[in-house]
């Protein structure tokens, strides 16, 4: 990655608007859903339209062979969730896989196990024998993405799926030119594709686009067709599923027409907590939105909002906060089907815990989900409000990148590895079992702050999620800051091998390194990036340069 993408100085000011704001990491799909609005949609409607464009517009994160989330507001004032994120095919057991990774192709199997997540060899061999691969058939779980997106529009939307479609047909057909960021992303394509059907739709000439090159994503945009003409079924029952079935049992993995069909999204109540005043909303189990809440909880406690904005007393406060979720989160959260899971969120839990907190760092080597593959993974996130007071934070993720490097046949659908996260220990918290939704890292965000009002948030970025999101509440909440101040302030992140990471603008690296913090100082791009909108009396909108944002308003 070129790293002049790493480096900024924002001088952006926060974005107002009295109509709709839309905040998303990709200018072209910013207008989408901004004309969304115009033409009539609400913020749902314009919440679909500018995650179908990001599918296309940028790929790199996002896609239809993914899962898809929703936190909300209506402007009836009923606060809700929607969770659309498929599990394990059925025939895949611990058993099942380890033996197909077992008899695979050596050389198929070392594709599954890139040396940069840390692999004991290039086939994932380690002193308990074969990992769960970061790569491959064996990753996919069933995509949400189709039919989240068709039950947003029907149950809370006011237009219909080909509407809310038509920008990413038109983008993905037309073609559009590709910015800095997204070429930045896209440029190890060529290393990561080794199947044909994906090479054939994401690459040009056999290489990865260049900074403005215009590209058209035809196969993609057919399949977007197919669902507008017949409904988000073409994709679990009809012939896209059908190239989905192929494409992963002929590469030796274990999806059926049966897993796709009976897969349904669901509308859940969120989990949420108050934080010095301010309501915070999170999405339950099996995503990580207890690890935001129990890390507010126990700052909330020992005062972390208290110190200094500029000292390290606030930084070692709040990361000794977030450690102790991420222990707890990592221990206990899974799907909920599976597992019962303490009250994570709960103040009286934060009570207990936040007496383990001292002037010196925690020795817990348990931050992260061991073998989860979920430090770095990058996604999308966007946030959209209107004027009749519906407020929508949505995420849409693949998981890695381009997901599994499996695209199914010609539909020009890039298949999520979202099944990384699963473990083939049988005693791990997060072990395989057919049906079972994976640790899912996607947490949109929406809070009521009393002096302001409502938002919509979130922070992209695997690990990194939980920890943003307390950053940012923190920064709205304990030090006043606007909304893009909220977004632009440095940010520090705890790494699953228990060191702290730090932007280089933010200042006492040293002191922090004294408490005893093994300190590194990392690139902006590491610690995600961030939308914004909210606030009444006039929408607020606010992005960050860490990744290529956009706001926009009228």
């Amino acid at each position: 990655m070129d790293p002049n993408l790493d480096r900024f100085d924002s001088r952006r000011s926060t974005v107002r608007a009295d109509r709709g704001m839309v905040a998303t990491s990709q200018p072209l799909a910013a207008q989408a859903g901004l004309s969304t609005l115009r033409d009539g949609g609400n913020a749902f409607d314009a919440a679909v339209a500018t995650a179908a464009a990001l599918n296309v517009v940028e790929p790199t994160s996002t896609g239809l062979g993914g899962d898809v989330f929703a936190l909300y507001r209506t402007a009836d004032g009923d606060v809700g969730a929607m969770r659309s994120c498929g599990g394990a095919p059925e025939d895949a057991t611990i058993d099942a896989v380890r033996n197909a990774l077992e008899e695979a192709d050596p050389e198929i199997r070392s594709s599954y196990y890139p040396a940069s997540r840390g692999y004991a060899t290039d086939e994932g061999e380690s002193d308990e024998g074969i990992k769960m691969p970061f790569l491959g058939p064996h990753t996919v779980t069933v995509p949400g993405s189709a039919r989240g997106w068709e039950a947003t529009v029907s149950e809370l939307g006011r237009l219909t799926l080909p509407d809310v479609l038509e920008p990413a047909i038109h983008y993905a057909t037309e073609g559009y030119p590709v910015s800095e960021v997204i070429a930045s992303h896209w440029a190890g394509a060529d290393r990561l594709f080794t199947d044909d059907h994906a090479r054939a739709a994401y690459l040009f000439d056999d290489e990865a686009p260049d900074v403005g090159q215009r590209v058209r994503l035809p196969e993609l945009g057919d399949s977007l067709a197919t669902i507008a003409r017949e409904g988000a079924d073409a994709v679990y029952e009809g012939e896209i599923a059908d190239e989905i079935v192929s494409e992963i049992r002929g590469k030796g993995g274990f999806m059926r027409h049966d897993d796709l069909a009976s897969f349904e999204p669901e509308f859940v109540d969120p989990v949420s907590t108050t934080y010095n005043g301010s309501e915070i909303y999170e999405l339950p189990p099996n995503n990580q939105g207890l690890i935001a809440l129990e890390a507010l909880n126990i700052a909330e406690e020992i005062g972390a909002g208290e110190h200094d904005y500029d000292s390290p007393e606030r930084v070692h406060a709040f990361a000794e906060a977030t450690k102790l979720a991420f222990v707890d989160g990592h221990r206990y959260i899974t799907d909920p089907a599976y597992e019962q899971i303490p009250p994570l969120g709960s103040k009286s839990y934060a009570h207990e815990r936040a007496g383990e907190i001292g002037p010196s760092p925690i020795q817990d080597p348990a931050v992260g989900v061991p073998g989860s593959n979920a430090e770095d993974s990058d996604t999308v996130l966007l946030t959209v409000a209107d004027e009749e007071g519906n407020l929508v934070s949505y995420i849409n993720s693949r998981f890695a990148g381009f997901g599994s490097g499996l695209v199914a046949g010609d539909t020009g659908i890039a298949l999520q590895n979202r099944g990384a996260s699963f473990s083939l220990d049988p005693d791990h918290p997060n072990s395989l079992e057919p049906g079972k939704r994976p640790f899912h890292t996607l947490i949109p965000a929406i809070g009521e702050f009393p002096e302001q009002g409502w938002a919509a948030f979130g922070v992209m970025g695997g690990y990194m999620q939980p920890q943003g999101h307390v950053q940012v509440v923190s920064n709205l909440v304990d030090y006043g800051m606007t909304p893009q101040e909220a977004l632009d302030a440095p940010r520090w992140r705890y790494r699953e091998d228990g060191t702290l990471g730090i932007e280089e603008r933010l200042p006492g690296a040293t002191k922090l390194a004294r408490k005893g913090h093994d300190v590194r100082v990392l690139p902006p791009v590491m610690f995600g990036g961030a939308q914004f909108v909210g606030w009444p009396d006039g929408l607020a909108g606010a992005t960050e340069p860490r990744k290529d944002g956009s706001a926009v308003g009228y």
